[in-house]
């Protein structure tokens, strides 16, 4: 590489809890990294419990720990890494702000019907929560709020992994962020 620093950008992939946000941040995590790029991915459930260990699930406690995912977002990006959000992050107004912190910020939004959500349902989550077993769960119990305009829409149930992932890359390739 140049001696010109390489810039950093933040995708921010955003859903429902089983719509395939870590499924794709990882395949696309593999790309980026095979054409030469520093990539770290942070995902939800993996933050929750390295960073924001002790945090329960009030939106108070929701709205901190996506504002920790988008400064260490911020953080990577601005030194060069391509930072992948992997997290519900269900409130549009942190995505906002965080989008503001970051600036370099790519919101992909990881969109599967409800129906389909509790079909799959991998973590038995759903089953749990329509059950009133879990409270404040996200889609469920508690709202999660689409993005209005975000850059890519993904839809899971109706794209492969890898028709999602050309989709992603084609945007950074038009936007000759690759």
């Amino acid at each position: 590489m140049s001696t010109q620093q390489v810039k950093g950008f933040c995708i921010w992939f955003t859903g429902l809890s089983g719509a395939g946000k870590s499924t794709l941040s990882r395949a696309l995590s593999e790309i980026l990294r095979g054409r030469g790029r520093n990539v770290e991915i942070l995902d939800g459930d993996e933050v929750r419990e390295n960073l924001s260990k002790g945090l329960a699930f009030s939106r108070e406690d929701r709205d901190t720990n996506i504002r920790r995912i988008g400064y260490v977002c911020h953080l990577l990006s601005r030194n060069g890494v391509v930072s992948i959000s992997a997290a519900i992050s269900p409130y549009r107004s942190i995505r906002d702000e965080n989008r503001k912190r970051i600036g370099n910020f790519i919101e992909v939004f990881v969109k599967c019907p409800l129906d389909v959500l509790i079909e799959r349902d991998v973590k038995g989550l759903y089953k749990k929560a329509l059950a009133g077993e879990i409270k404040n769960f996200t889609g469920v119990s508690d709202p999660y709020e689409d993005p209005l305009h975000p850059e890519i829409v993904v839809e899971t149930d109706k794209e492969d992994v890898e028709e999602s992932v050309r989709k992603i890359i084609g945007y950074l390739e038009d936007q000759k962020r690759l």
